[in-house]
C-alpha cells in the first residue's frame, strides 16, 4: 500500500508537471496558489490532452502497485525510499512550504484532494485565531479551507442554542463537535483550538487518516497543575481532556452521524469531550507532536513540536506572555501583521487606481455627454429648419400641395 502511495503520487507530480508545460510553457509562470478558492477553466484542448496523460499514468500506477513488493517486504526504511526517490526524480522535486504539490495519499491509500479545518473562535482570542490561520495556510502545499466556528453565527443560523455552561473556558467548548455536521457528514475534516501554531506544512498530519477510524487525535494523559488558566478561567479536570482540542474527523463514518445540532446541544459536557459515543477502537491515535501541550509535553531542544498547542494561555494573554515557544508565536504575530500591512497598501493601491480611472472615464462621459447635447441641439435646430421649410412650401403650393396656376386677366 505504501509503495502504491509513492506510485501514485509521483505520476501525479509528472503528469501535473507535464500539464503545466501544455498550458503555460513559460518557466517563469510560478504553480497557481490556492486555499480556500476554486478556480474554473474552460475544457481547452490541453485540458483534454492533460485528463488523457493523467488517465494513461493512473493506470501504469495499478500496474506498478500491483508488482512492486509492498513496505513489509522491502529492508530498506520508509524515509530512505522516499529520499532515493525524490533524487531520481528531477521533475518533482519535495514541494517548498507554500507551493503547491500533488494530492495527500492518506494511509488508507486514497487520495485526499483537499482538507476543511474548523478552528474554534473566540472573540477573546481573535489574534489567536488568526495567527493559527495564518501558520497553517503559510505551509500548506495541498488545498485547505480554514472555517472559524463561531457561536454569534451558528445561533443566528439556529443551530447552537444551548445555554452557557460554567465550566465553558471558551465559546467553542461544545460548538466544536458540530464539525462533521458543517462539514455535510462528506469526507475528512477537522477540528482545532484557536490556540495553535503550526510550524510545518499540515500534509504530512493528512497523511495519517484512515479510514478504519471514526476521528483521530493526540491521546494525551493531562492532568493539569493549576486550578485556573488563561484569563483566569477555572480549570477542569476530566478523563480524556485534551483530545478534543484537535481531532479529525472521518465525517461519513456512520457513527458520527449522531453529532446533530439536537444532540450537541443536549448531551453533557462529560459525553462529548470523552468522545462516549464511539468505542475505543474507532479513535485512532496521531503522534503528541501534533498537539504539543505547552507546560506538559516535552521535547528534544535540537527538535521543534509540528503543532504548538498553549492549553494553559498563550502570549497574547499578559499572565502568559513568557510562557514556553512564546517567542515562535510572537515572530508568527509579527509575519502575521507585516502580510496585512502589505495586503492593505496593495488594497489601498488598487482603490487609488480605481478611484483615478473612475474619475478619468467620469470626465471622458461628462465630454461625450456634452459633445451629445451639442448634437442633440443640432438636431433640434435642423427639425425647426425643416419644418419651416415644410411650412413656407405647403403655403407657396396653396395648401393642398399643387402648385397654383397663375391668374391671367
Amino acid at each position: 500500500m505504501a509503495q502504491f502511495r509513492q506510485n501514485l503520487t509521483k505520476i501525479w507530480r509528472l503528469t501535473s508537471s507535464l500539464s503545466a508545460k501544455v498550458r503555460s510553457p513559460s518557466p517563469s509562470i510560478p504553480p497557481p496558489r490556492f486555499f480556500s478558492s476554486e478556480v474554473r477553466h474552460s475544457h481547452s484542448n490541453s485540458d483534454r490532452a492533460f485528463r488523457g496523460i493523467l488517465v494513461a499514468g493512473l493506470g501504469m500506477g495499478l500496474v506498478f502497485a500491483a508488482s512492486a513488493p509492498s513496505l513489509s517486504e522491502s529492508p530498506e526504511p520508509k524515509q530512505k525510499m522516499q529520499e532515493d526517490q525524490r533524487s531520481r526524480d528531477p521533475i518533482s522535486p519535495q514541494p517548498r512550504a507554500g507551493i503547491m504539490g500533488g494530492p495527500v495519499i492518506t494511509k488508507s491509500g486514497k487520495v485526499l484532494p483537499k482538507l476543511k479545518i474548523f478552528v474554534g473562535y473566540d472573540p477573546r482570542e481573535d489574534l489567536a485565531y488568526e495567527v493559527c490561520r495564518h501558520s497553517i495556510l503559510k505551509h500548506a502545499t495541498f488545498p485547505v479551507e480554514v472555517i472559524p466556528i463561531k457561536q454569534e453565527d451558528l445561533r443566528r443560523a439556529g443551530l447552537y442554542w444551548r445555554t452557557r455552561d460554567p465550566t465553558e473556558s471558551t465559546q467553542f467548548s461544545f460548538t466544536r463537535f458540530l464539525t462533521p455536521f458543517l462539514a455535510g457528514f462528506e469526507g475528512w475534516a477537522m477540528f482545532v483550538d484557536c490556540d495553535f501554531l503550526y510550524t510545518v506544512d499540515i500534509r504530512e498530519l493528512a497523511e495519517f487518516i484512515d479510514d478504519k477510524y471514526a476521528i483521530m487525535c493526540v491521546k494525551h494523559d493531562y492532568k493539569p497543575k493549576s486550578a485556573t488558566k488563561m484569563d483566569g478561567v477555572v480549570q477542569t479536570t476530566y478523563p480524556r481532556k485534551n483530545w478534543s482540542s484537535m481531532v479529525l474527523y472521518n465525517c461519513k463514518h456512520p457513527k458520527n452521524r449522531v453529532l446533530t445540532p439536537s444532540v450537541v446541544n443536549s448531551q453533557s459536557g462529560a459525553f462529548l469531550h470523552r468522545f462516549t459515543w464511539l468505542d475505543d477502537n474507532d479513535i485512532g491515535s496521531i503522534p503528541y507532536t501534533w498537539n504539543f501541550l505547552v507546560g506538559h509535553n516535552e521535547i528534544d531542544e535540537k527538535d521543534l513540536p509540528k503543532a504548538i498547542h498553549y492549553t494553559m494561555g498563550g502570549p497574547w494573554f499578559e499572565a502568559w506572555k513568557d510562557c514556553q515557544f512564546a517567542d515562535l508565536w510572537l515572530q508568527e504575530v509579527d509575519e502575521y501583521k507585516r502580510s496585512q500591512m502589505i495586503q492593505k497598501v496593495i488594497q489601498d493601491e488598487l482603490i487609488r487606481l480605481l478611484d483615478t480611472r473612475m474619475n478619468e472615464r467620469a470626465g471622458e462621459l461628462e465630454a461625450r455627454v456634452g459633445e451629445l447635447e451639442g448634437k442633440v441641439k443640432e438636431i433640434s435646430a435642423l427639425q425647426k429648419l425643416l419644418l419651416f421649410y415644410l411650412q413656407e412650401r405647403f403655403l407657396s403650393e396653396g395648401g393642398n400641395g399643387v402648385k397654383e396656376t397663375p391668374f391671367d386677366a
